[in-house]
């Protein structure tokens, strides 16, 4: 490993609740990985999704190298973070709210052994997930390794808020950088990017929560009243009480595998903050979000963010899932990254 230097500390949070069991929270655990030749002028933030830490990008279940080591050999400091409430950044049960779990049965749907269910069209396709004979589920060493690793998670707009700040708090302590996001973690670029949008020299979303406004494949229940996100995004012009944003859905979808998008309604209003930060968002080819990234791609662009949108099977990597940084082929996504990454800011 190329990294010469591992440093850990915290951002963001306070103290809460009455005097005499007052508590921290809120904040926000980091660590930061640098290379002996640092090669590029601004460091990757890697932000994982719900139900997971930075034990994610550090290394796979089946024990070969992660992310963060890989990009640090590519000449990148990079800084790996757990959510607030979440892993190494302590959840307090006496003033945080409470968190949920996802459960084995839907691990293994939605994540790692998706092509065994149809539950959507692409799911047949997923290969990628390392294991043996019965890889993917429970009894398994490496889901197992996997499944140990979960966590529980704030639940929306809640996650939103606490992460927003610190991720706020993290650029103003670090300065300008990459925001590189998985999942629920995607979601976080947009609303840290709004908050810091002179820190976000570029946004890499990997699948991140969608699709806008409705959750049309799983009906959650859980409307993003600014498209993107539960909270507040700056538009130009502005959202208010009397002026909120409105959505209209398609007539039909752009495929038979795909679902229906949402869009704004009538004239388009801009995300201020987030044009002129280059975007890449990328899809993996047997994923629950390969029905619905376009969507995701297709509100950026209508609301002025130009955004370079890329179904990995179209540049030859297949057989992914959800959890892209974990299969057999993740550093060939490394690379494929690293790439768009030095093509738009060195």
């Amino acid at each position: 490993m190329a990294a010469t230097h591992r440093q850990t500390f915290f951002v963001g949070g306070s103290y809460a609740g009455p005097p005499e069991t007052r508590v921290m929270h809120g904040q926000m655990y980091v660590e930061m990985l640098t290379p002996e030749d640092v090669r590029h002028a601004f460091p990757l933030v890697l932000m994982h999704g719900a139900g997971q830490t930075a034990v994610n990008f550090m290394t796979t279940p089946d024990g070969r190298q992660g992310w963060a080591e890989w990009f640090c050999e590519q000449g990148w400091k990079v800084f790996v973070i757990d959510q607030p409430a979440r892993g190494r950044s302590a959840w307090q049960p006496s003033v945080d709210q409470a968190l949920t779990s996802y459960p084995l049965a839907a691990i293994e749907a939605l994540l790692t052994a998706p092509e065994d269910r149809d539950a959507w069209p692409q799911a047949k396709l997923h290969t990628q997930w390392p294991g043996g004979a019965s890889k993917g589920h429970a009894g398994d060493p490496v889901f197992d390794q996997f499944m140990a690793s979960q966590t529980a998670s704030l639940s929306y707009p809640e996650c939103e808020r606490v992460m927003q700040a610190a991720g706020a708090a993290l650029l103003d302590r670090i300065g300008p950088a990459v925001l590189v996001g998985h999942s629920q973690g995607g979601l976080f670029c947009w609303l840290i990017a709004d908050a810091r949008p002179a820190l976000t020299k570029a946004i890499v979303a990997l699948e991140p929560a969608g699709p806008p406004y409705k959750d049309t494949l799983f009906k959650s229940g859980v409307d993003r009243l600014y498209g993107l996100t539960t909270l507040p995004l700056a538009y130009d012009p502005p959202v208010a009480p009397q002026s909120p944003l409105e959505f209209e859905q398609d007539a039909k979808p752009d495929a038979d595998d795909v679902v229906t998008c949402w869009v704004q309604k009538g004239r388009p209003r801009r995300l201020k903050n987030l044009v002129g930060i280059p975007v890449l968002l990328a899809s993996s080819e047997a994923s629950h979000h390969a029905t619905y990234d376009h969507c995701t791609a297709r509100y950026l662009e209508q609301a002025g963010v130009k955004v370079d949108f890329v179904r990995l099977a179209d540049k030859g990597i297949r057989g992914n899932g959800h959890m892209m940084m974990l299969e057999m082929n993740n550093l060939e996504i490394a690379a494929f990254l690293n790439e768009w990454l030095t093509a738009k800011i060195g």
